[in-house]
């Protein structure tokens, strides 16, 4: 039985954190898969479909990883593709109150659903989507925070 693991996120967009954690997650599970969430409550700067793409390209070179998009709760994901666990990663301790509550629930909706959690790489501990937006926007060098093609799309959106 192949394990396979989902990691859910707005990733909007995608930053070398968020990839940190897909590659070393690729190495533990069969298949993982990168689900865009589309999250009514967020406004996001890029369509589902154009972060979709941005990590289809961002993760090409990692034959064990597919991205999607899904609307729904991340539970019914897991269960429509039979995924044993739910890889996320942790910054710093103000992300786990709010991973754990997630987990809890997830925990309620699906008890045979696992969460994995990595600690993300002390390089990128400080790193964020709304981080880079921010520094996008005001023009700030992104070079060794994002790859190449989000760095691109992100200058795009701010001329």
């Amino acid at each position: 039985m192949k394990r396979i693991a989902i990691c859910p996120g707005s990733f909007d967009p995608i930053t070398n954190g968020h990839l940190d954690i897909i590659r070393r997650g690729s190495k533990i599970f069969d298949m993982v898969y990168v689900v865009v969430m589309n999250n009514a409550v967020k406004s996001p700067l890029f369509t589902a479909e154009e972060r979709q793409q941005l990590i289809i390209e961002a993760t090409s070179d990692i034959p064990n990883v597919k991205v999607d998009v899904h609307s729904g709760l991340t539970v019914e994901y897991a269960r429509m593709i039979n995924a044993c666990a739910i890889l996320r990663g942790l910054r710093a301790v103000s992300d786990f109150e709010y991973e754990m509550q997630i987990t809890s629930m997830n925990k309620v909706l699906e008890d045979n659903l696992e969460t994995v959690f990595m600690m993300t790489n002390n390089q990128y501990s400080f790193l964020s989507s709304s981080i880079v937006k921010d520094v996008a926007k005001y023009g700030g060098d992104l070079t060794d925070l994002i790859p190449p093609n989000v760095r691109k799309a992100l200058i795009s959106k701010f001329i």
